[in-house]
């Protein structure tokens, strides 16, 4: 498995800079703010100048209604902002909605304060290929990616890099041919340390990462 820089938003972005409705917003917000700083506690979302060329890592999602008949590129999504990792506590200035995303065109369009997150992508393809899904958490877990085989968890190709089309259709081929469906959870192999999970609520997702943080720990030697 090998690294890749974190961070930087490889696809393009028609973004939309203004300030997102509390009245619409806010409660997501803040129930996404609640789970990353746990998991920003745990080190698995943040910001280290030993890590990661200093660059702040990890990011989450929920998506938005409406949740029936929605095409795929239209399932909209909240998600923290580009670069917010090194922030302490996150408020909706901190997030935007991404209203449309394009894995061929490599293509994301969205609102907000900030721009998406660079795995905007990769959120949107989950939510595209798995119906059920309605957040997401992208960590950054060293002991679960180290032992990910160990663990019999997915991993995506090593020479897939994160924040790519490639990436989103190889998370899509990892739920339509694995174990992913169930599990809920995938590990990056190009893209160090990443972490995936995905459920249908916050607390789901997040349980199912510290499960599997606890497990690798009493693998690792």
């Amino acid at each position: 498995m090998a690294g890749r820089a974190e961070g930087v938003i490889r696809f393009e972005v028609e973004h939309e800079t203004r300030m997102l409705e509390a009245r619409v917003h806010g409660e997501t917000a803040t129930l996404l703010s609640a789970w990353r700083e746990v998991l920003a506690r745990l080190g698995l979302v943040g910001r280290d100048p030993a890590r990661y060329q200093g660059l702040g890592y990890g990011n989450l999602s929920a998506r938005l209604p409406p949740y029936g008949d929605v095409g795929r590129g239209r399932r909209r999504f909240l998600i923290t902002g580009s670069q917010t990792g090194g922030i302490a506590e996150l408020s909706l200035e901190h997030y935007c909605v991404v209203e449309r995303y394009d894995l061929a065109r490599n293509r994301v369009a969205s609102r907000g304060p900030v721009k998406p997150s660079s795995e905007a992508l990769t959120h949107g393809a989950i939510y595209d290929v798995a119906p059920a899904a309605r957040f997401v958490l992208h960590a950054h877990a060293p002991e679960i990616w180290r032992q990910a085989r160990a663990l019999g968890l997915p991993v995506t190709r090593p020479e897939v890099a994160n924040g790519t089309p490639e990436m989103a259709q190889e998370v899509q081929h990892l739920y339509r041919e694995t174990q992913l469906s169930t599990t809920g959870i995938l590990v990056m192999g190009g893209h160090e340390d990443g972490v995936i999970a995905f459920a249908t609520s916050p607390d789901e997702a997040g349980v199912t990462l510290v499960r599997h943080l606890a497990r690798a720990l009493a693998l690792a030697p």
